[in-house]
């Protein structure tokens, strides 16, 4: 009873099988390889271009990572790092495939028109224009830690400059992600830069008024001058009382003078002791807050030239190019599966017709 089906697959009912198909089989091959021809041949040029870069670390260009000031005065300045941190190299991915990104792309190039779809500004052309743009774009973390941004379309020219674009925008995003934060800490340290030079200001004009009223000027020149002058006056007086030369009277006169703030000195013992102390004081302080107000006067603006200059968040290891060859679509598989997955369909079918035709007739009462 089941002597047919052992004689369709054996190898002389095979032969005879396909000795009958044969001519049915071989037209089948043709005709597929005939419309499979023509359909890749009206297919277009598909066009890849592919910039490289890697993300750097936000971290390393805001200004108070750029400016380091420790007890007054500038320290050092950190350079601009290269990233491999996972959540920078997410952060660009994920700006990458962000909605507003592919909006801009889209509305920058016009590729409502360049897809052909009409209605431009409804729902459904941009829904339509979204996924196109989206089925185009490729970017990928690749295996040396870089990041691969592809974009394909039937214009070399216009997928190199829509990939070029997206990683001028890209980079754009990514440091306006710290912008504010780099205005604020601008905004402390010019802050601080004028309330020192306020408080820097106040000091000096304490210190000459200090120096005004007390006849203190030059601490240690002033002390020594005062005590060469009084011992000097004071020796002269001694001698003028025991009968020696000299005007007694005047000498009095001078030494009071010189140690009494109303003998009418304005360099005198009586105020350069007063005032010791408290111009002292002031003139250290003028000099702490001098040397703090330029430190914060410095790192102000080096906090300002990095703002301004708006350092990249990106390195550019390979700018897109248009390509000198097309990526898809591969016509030659596409032909050959095309053949083969026909044949093989054919065959199946072959053996399936085989297979009805050959069962036994009294299981078609059943």
């Amino acid at each position: 009873m089941v002597s047919a089906p052992q004689s369709v697959f054996s190898l002389a009912g095979l032969r005879a099988i396909f000795n009958r198909w044969k001519y049915l089989l071989g037209l089948a091959g043709v005709l597929a390889l005939i419309i499979s021809s023509a359909i890749v041949l009206a297919m277009p040029d598909i066009y890849s271009s592919v910039a490289i870069f890697l993300p750097t670390s936000l971290q390393s260009a805001d200004p108070d990572r750029l400016v380091d000031v420790v007890e007054g005065a500038t320290k050092n300045t950190t350079k601009l790092e290269l990233s491999t941190n996972p959540a920078d190299l997410d952060r660009v991915l994920s700006i990458g495939q962000s909605l507003p990104v592919a909006q801009l792309m889209i509305r920058k190039f016009d590729l409502y028109h360049h897809y052909k779809i009409d209605d431009a500004g409804s729902d459904v052309a941009e829904t339509k224009t979204l996924r196109e743009f989206a089925d185009n774009l490729s970017i990928i973390h690749n295996e040396r830690d870089a990041i691969e941004l592809t974009f394909q379309d039937v214009d070399k020219q216009l997928a190199a400059r829509i990939a070029n674009t997206m990683v001028t925008t890209i980079d754009s995003i990514n440091q306006q992600l710290t912008l504010q934060n780099r205005r604020n800490v601008l905004e402390l340290y010019r802050q601080s830069s004028t309330s020192l030079g306020r408080t820097y200001e106040q000091s000096r004009q304490a210190l000459i008024r200090a120096r005004r009223r007390y006849g203190v000027y030059g601490i240690k020149e002033q002390g020594r001058y005062l005590a060469k002058a009084i011992i000097e006056t004071e020796k002269e007086l001694r001698i003028a009382e025991n009968g020696g030369p000299g005007n007694a009277a005047a000498l009095r006169r001078a030494l009071r003078g010189l140690t009494s703030a109303d003998g009418g000195n304005v360099i005198n013992l009586e105020g350069w002791t007063a005032g010791n102390d408290s111009v002292t004081l002031a003139s250290e302080r003028l000099t702490d807050l001098q040397t703090r107000f330029i430190a914060a006067r410095g790192a102000f603006e080096q906090a300002e030239t990095s703002l301004r200059s708006r350092v990249s968040s990106l390195y550019l290891v390979q700018k897109a190019q248009p390509a000198t060859k097309a990526s898809k679509p591969l016509r030659s598989l596409i032909v050959v599966g095309s053949v083969l997955l026909t044949l093989g369909i054919s065959v199946l079918v072959i053996l399936l017709l085989e297979l009805f035709w050959r069962r036994p007739a009294g299981s078609a009462t059943y």
